[in-house]
């Protein structure tokens, strides 16, 4: 029993002397500083451009630039360096967490928000989701407008960066001709055409999309909105290599065009050479001798790919159009030859592999044209339909609601007489939709539109002052959503409710969970503080690195959207974006990292091997390319 009486007591007192081991020497920044820094930093020696015996302590806001700094060193135990006297850990958290509650409570007391310019344009991002959102036109016009210049090469949304032009104001016009247009439903002035392309580096050996059939090798899905109801031209132009020779033409194979999945029309390409066809090297130097016969070097050429064009009916509205072959595997005679990658494949004749196509033609229409009636776009804008007598009450109504959205903010009476000018400009000679297409037009290239300014209140205070509701509510929008603020926010706004803590956690809670925060977060943030915008821009060296294509690099690029999109959708630690033990993969990048067991072109979550130390986004593919040499890798 004495025994056990000992033994307790030793565990107590060893317990109580690592406790007292433990506890910091020290809580006072300034005795700390005295005793550990100011030997090297004082305004004498200066060492490294810092003096800390002048720095008053019982003013920290006064010293929050030199405070920040020294918080850094301290929580890493980077100074004092070693073989100099150094504080226990227990002192090092002390000292930082004094210092960081001295400074939150001085902010706190007098706080500095900072202020961005005056005016901010919306870049082709923002330009692109408010069109989205304020006439539910999910297309994309950002390649219609000129480019947005960056701050340090990344971010385009910093307000002194975004410029205006005389190009950015004819765009503009332009644009917002267009866009309302296909939102009001009117047939175009004249049948357009628009043309979607693939990469000629591109590998199209497996499915390319989830919007694409089982069973589908090659091709492309094209989101299209059409603008009224009609019939359409769908043209196919397949790949050719850089000779102008188009690629797997020495068999047959099915090429399928389809409308929201529904087969449309199945072609035959290839295997309809006659003649003698061309030597082995037929992209070689182009000499008499190494060419086929003429009937051979037309259908290489020219007619190998004609005819393969369809037209259907089709509503307006946004429709899925797919063009992809009917995936036939195989395997070829005599001795393997190693796969052509990367660059190699601009130069690969192919003649009896895989036909690609090079790209999708949409057009229209060409007939029996029909003004739009019923698609989401009208549902939006047109919330009265009126008698004769009604049309210009109507019309207010729905401009009223159009320019409260568009302005973010209630919309005034000079702002809806405004665009009833308009209005009625256009309604002379033709009917009521065309004149609320003007107006929307004119709506759209509105200063108030285009614009957010920052304006100060009408009676300034010193120092920082409370953000109005309906400010709070752009810079809600414009943060999470890359776009305007939508029915709710600004009826909060309106009340002066969003403000409260309560309702402002709610709002924002609500807004994280919206698809659009995944996206705006995801392709806009994502895609510019981590440089993925420029992963398909990457050029290695072929020689070095064979295997490489843009095929790859494009599932670089999906890799790190889809793990940033589950880090904040599953809401996840931050810690998460360096040490996870998970990535998402498709057969091809599973393959470049060794991963065994992935196997398809979807992209699915995959927990990595330790080994492997892919977790995380130091590990992937996307950053490590973009920071590298093309010539060597650059860890």
């Amino acid at each position: 029993m004495q025994g056990l009486r000992s033994l307790s007591w030793l565990v107590l007192t060893a317990g109580l002397f690592v406790a007292r081991a433990q506890s910091p020497q020290t809580t006072n920044p300034r005795v700390f500083f005295d005793t550990y820094c100011v030997s090297c930093h004082n305004s004498k020696l200066h060492t490294a451009d810092l003096a800390l015996d002048t720095v008053d302590l019982t003013k920290p806001a006064n010293h929050a630039d030199v405070l920040e700094k020294v918080i850094v060193k301290l929580r890493a135990s980077a100074m004092p360096p070693n073989g100099v006297k150094r504080a226990d850990p227990a002192t090092y958290k002390a000292i930082v967490n004094t210092l960081e509650s001295q400074l939150d409570k001085a902010w706190a007391a007098k706080p500095n928000p900072g202020r961005i310019g005056a005016v901010q344009r919306l870049n082709r991002t923002e330009y692109n989701n408010a069109i989205r959102d304020l006439l539910a036109l999910d297309l994309d016009v950002k390649s219609l407008l000129p480019g947005d210049d960056t701050a340090d090469g990344s971010f385009d949304n910093f307000a002194d960066t975004l410029s205006i032009s005389t190009a950015h104001l004819e765009r503009y016009l332009s644009v917002a001709r267009q866009v309302t247009r296909l939102a009001v439903g009117l047939p175009p002035t004249q049948p357009t055409l628009d043309r979607f392309e693939i990469p000629l580096h591109v590998m199209q050996e497996d499915r390319m999309s989830e919007d694409l059939p089982f069973g589908s090798r090659g091709g492309l899905a094209v989101p299209y909105n059409f603008p009224v109801d009609g019939e359409y031209l769908i043209k196919v132009r397949l790949q050719r290599q850089y000779q102008d020779y188009l690629k797997g033409m020495g068999w047959k194979q099915k090429l399928d065009v389809r409308v929201d999945g529904k087969l449309i029309k199945r072609f035959s390409v290839g295997g309809e050479g006659k003649g003698r066809p061309a030597a082995a090297s037929y992209t070689g130097d182009g000499e008499v001798d190494f060419a086929g016969d003429p009937s051979w070097e037309e259908y290489m050429q020219v007619t190998g790919d004609a005819g393969l064009e369809v037209r259907v009916p089709v509503t307006a509205g946004k429709h899925n159009v797919a063009v992809s072959f009917v995936r036939e595997v195989f395997e070829t005679d005599g001795l393997p030859q190693p796969t052509q990658l990367g660059r190699v494949i601009s130069n690969d004749q192919v003649y009896m592999g895989y036909a690609n196509v090079g790209a999708v033609f949409i057009g229209g229409p060409y007939a029996n044209a029909a003004p739009a009636k019923n698609t989401a776009s009208r549902k939006q804008i047109f919330i009265c339909q009126p008698t004769a007598k009604e049309e210009r009450a109507c019309a207010a109504t729905i401009l009223t609601k159009m320019a409260r959205l568009a302005y973010r903010r209630p919309a005034t009476k000079k702002d809806t007489d405004t665009l009833l000018e308009f209005y009625d400009s256009a309604r002379e000679g033709a009917d009521f939709d065309t004149g609320i297409q003007f107006a929307l037009e004119r709506m759209l290239v509105d200063p108030d539109f285009l614009l957010r300014v920052h304006r100060d209140p009408s009676k300034p205070t010193p120092g920082a002052y409370r953000l109005p509701d309906l400010e709070l509510a752009s810079r809600l929008s414009f943060f999470l959503w890359s776009s305007i603020p939508d029915e709710r926010l600004l009826n909060l706004a309106e009340k002066n409710e969003l403000s409260k803590p309560d309702v402002l956690d709610r709002e924002i809670k609500r807004m994280l969970a919206d698809s659009r925060a995944v996206d705006s977060l995801v392709t806009n943030f994502a895609s510019q503080w981590l440089n993925l915008r420029q992963v398909v821009d990457v050029v290695v060296d072929p020689n070095r690195y064979p295997l490489y294509d843009e095929s790859l690099l494009r599932g670089f690029q999906t890799e790190t959207e889809l793990f940033v999109a589950s880090t904040i959708q599953e809401d996840r630690p931050v810690a998460d974006l360096l040490n996870a033990d998970y990535t998402f993969l498709n057969e091809r990048v599973a393959k470049h990292y060794g991963i065994p067991g992935v196997y398809g072109s979807r992209f699915r979550k995959v927990t990595v091997p330790d080994h492997n130390q892919r977790g995380g986004l130091l590990a992937h593919g996307s950053l490590l390319v973009t920071t590298s040499y093309p010539d060597r890798t650059s860890p």
